[in-house]
């Protein structure tokens, strides 16, 4: 509207003609509410083009040719002289032209959105359901049997498990008194304990070597088997591996041996989270083990894991040992043989 107010009291001279076949007339060119407006020189209108359907013949050219969308056999012709009435009409027409739909560009905007989407989903979803599916199916068994792989891999950089006939009985003792999964004692490679998918408990020989009690390995097991219940262990290979370990998993029932290399790789360098001390209060509570030992093994200053100190469950109180002073003995001689 301000732009037809603009030029609503501008004239221009023109040449008009309504068929290819008529001889062009001269004509009065002005700009009327939303049409222009061709008068003959008695200013008796001949005919009115809408702004909207306004066409141009040759952008950028003089004399500049103009006709009614739809009818390009009906011509106006504004000689270059009349750059002011020829400004007024592009002016008018870009006005027009912005505030007209623009349907292809909605239509490429929800094309966007659309493939954003499709991409969203097949970069975060998709890979988080197909691990959360194959985690469903995967039995038991195969977990063990991925595990045992894992820890075949591990003792390449490790050592053997350590094989004392006179320990392994009292790692089996140990383990039932416990009530954990396997636990395999390793002669290096690790720093204090690992847990594998299948139930793998691993513990260093430092833990059973270096200290006077077995309450330390005892802890370092129970927080390892605490560890393997809250996340399922198959499920950090699997996160660690990418979306094509899953798939492979579950249409195969196997991983690749190279994806097993690097996720032994994986667990023996990764920085490994330190549980907080005060979510083990009741993992020891439960066991019935005391967290003293395990936390002066951690930290032997204590300071960072005071609670672990402080709320000993088993403060006051009598448990029952966890090996004869024979069977801990046999036990930190596993590794000798």
């Amino acid at each position: 509207m301000t732009a037809l107010k603009k030029y609503a009291r501008l004239e221009a001279s023109g040449l008009w003609r309504a068929t290819p076949e008529d001889q062009r007339r001269e004509v009065v060119v002005s700009v009327g509410d939303a049409t222009l407006i061709l008068s003959d020189m008695s200013d008796r209108a001949i005919t009115h083009w809408s702004l909207a359907a306004i066409q141009r013949a040759n952008p950028g050219k003089t004399p500049a040719l103009y006709y009614p969308q739809g009818d390009p056999g009906e011509t106006l012709e504004l000689a270059g002289d009349e750059a002011q009435m020829i400004d007024a009409i592009e002016q008018l027409r870009r006005a027009v032209e912005r505030r007209r739909p623009k349907p292809g560009r909605l239509r490429w905007l929800g094309m966007a959105l659309s493939i954003a989407t499709v991409v969203a989903v097949g970069l975060f979803w998709v890979p988080q359901a197909l691990t959360r599916h194959t985690l469903s199916v995967v039995p038991q068994v195969k977990r063990a049997q991925i595990g045992d792989a894992l820890l075949r891999r591990i003792e390449r950089m490790s050592g053997a498990v350590c094989g004392d006939d006179a320990g392994l009985r009292a790692l089996a003792t140990f383990r039932a008194r416990l009530g954990t999964d396997q636990i395999n004692i390793l002669p290096g490679a690790i720093d204090t304990s690992l847990h594998l998918p299948g139930g793998h408990i691993l513990l260093n020989r430092s833990l059973v070597e270096d200290f006077e009690e077995p309450d330390v390995a005892a802890g370092f097991a129970i927080v390892e088997q605490s560890l393997s219940r809250a996340q399922d262990p198959l499920q950090d290979l699997l996160q660690v591996s990418g979306t094509w370990a899953s798939f492979q998993l579950l249409t195969t029932g196997n991983l690749q041996s190279d994806v097993l290399d690097r996720y032994a790789e994986h667990l023996l360098t990764k920085d490994r989270p330190v549980p907080p001390p005060d979510t083990l209060i009741a993992v020891f509570d439960v066991a019935g083990l005391r967290s003293t030992p395990y936390a002066y093994a951690r930290d032997i200053t204590g300071e960072t894991v005071l609670p672990l100190i402080e709320a000993d469950p088993m403060r006051g109180k009598n448990p029952s040992a966890l090996l004869s002073d024979a069977d801990w003995l046999r036990l930190q001689g596993i590794c000798r043989a």
